[in-house]
Order: C-alpha cells, then structure tokens, then sequence
C-alpha cells in the first residue's frame, strides 16, 4: 500500500505542475493538454488506474484487518500519542471522501476528453470545461472540500509512506512530517488556487 501511495503521491504534483498551465492562459492550457494526449502519456492510464484500485483494495483490507485484531477491545484507547492525529485515525473516512470527489472529477474531465477519444469521438475544449465546472459555486465548493480532504489524507499518508518501506528512524520520523505537511499544502493549495481561478474567470472578475 505504501508504493501504490507514493505512486499517487508522485502523480499528483505532475498532475499539479500540468494544470498550473491554465493560470498562464487558454493557449498555455491547450498547449499542455496536446502534450497529455501523447501515446506515451495516455498508456500510462492503465498504470494509473492499476495504482488507484490497488491503493483502495489494500486501504480496505488492512482496515479489515485492523478491525478484526482489535476484537472487543477496538473501543479501548491505550494512549494518545503524537501520532495518534485526527488525520491518522480518520484515514479510511478521509479516503472515501477523495474516491469519491476523484469518480465526481472524472466525470467531469476524463469523461468528456479522453473517454471520446478512446471510443472515437471528439474531446470538449479543457478550458470550456474548467469554466462550466468551476463557474458553478456549488461545485467550486465541493472542489475545495475535497481538496481540505486530501490535505489531510496527505499529511499523514506521505509520511506515512516513507516510514514503512525503511525511513522510521526517529530522528527523521519528525521531519518527514514536516516534509509531508510542506507537500500537502503545497500540492493542495496549488489545486485551489487554479480552481479559484477558474471560478473567477469563468464569472468575469479577471480575464
């Protein structure tokens, strides 16, 4: 679980690093979606998909598993250690949310470019598509609670991560936190300004 989570880890700050495209403009956008379209990029789609249903399917079966360890005692709290943070003990509500604002975001996005392309139709234009969704408050909202969602699956997850394939020694435990909270905050505060920016322009108040 922890690969399949560095995996997405990854693959979000390119997916961040490719969207911020869109504050420089509909050109840069459309420049950067033509590159996402490449036979290269578009057979890593599988991969990605393979790496998303793998990080759930194990996501569940070790809360099962936990679940199961616990017995009559799973109620019984035994110490409030520092890592014992919301984030922690919340991960399996916190992913749900994500999974389910990712199948909300593809039906927004993926379902409308690269869907029609695979069964031979034609893709919507990306920057009509971020004004249509973002221009929406209520969407825009929802984008932004899912992405408070994910800063919290992220600041626990990242590090999380890393502690498990090898990284636990104590000394570095507490600055592979803060690296995690840098990164969290870096990627989701990234995805909110681009949606914040869509919603504005979408609305008028900047060009």
């Amino acid at each position: 679980m922890s690969i399949s989570g560095l995996f997405l880890i990854v693959f979000l700050l390119v997916h961040l690093l490719a969207n911020s495209a869109y504050l420089f403009g509909p050109e840069a956008f459309d420049t950067i979606i033509v590159i996402m379209s490449s036979p290269v990029v578009v057979a890593m789609v599988p991969v990605l998909a393979a790496g998303f249903a793998v990080h759930i399917i194990y996501a569940l079966i070790l809360n099962r598993m936990n679940y199961i360890a616990r017995g009559k005692e799973r109620y019984a709290v035994t110490h409030k250690g520092e890592a014992d943070s919301w984030a922690s003990k919340n991960m399996l509500v916190l992913g749900i949310i994500v999974l389910g604002f990712l199948v909300f975001h593809l039906s927004h996005f993926w379902a409308k470019m690269q869907l029609p392309e695979f069964t031979g139709g034609h893709a919507e234009n990306v920057n009509d598509l971020m004004h249509i969704t973002f221009g929406n408050i209520y969407i825009y909202i929802a984008y932004i609670i899912w992405f408070v969602a994910l800063w919290f699956h992220l600041t626990h997850g990242f590090w999380s991560a890393l502690h498990t394939v090898g990284a636990n020694n104590q000394k570095w435990i507490p600055r592979l936190k803060a690296v995690s909270y840098v990164y969290a905050t870096f990627v989701c505060g990234g995805f909110i300004i681009i949606a914040t920016a869509a919603f504005l322009r979408a609305n008028g108040y900047i060009g």
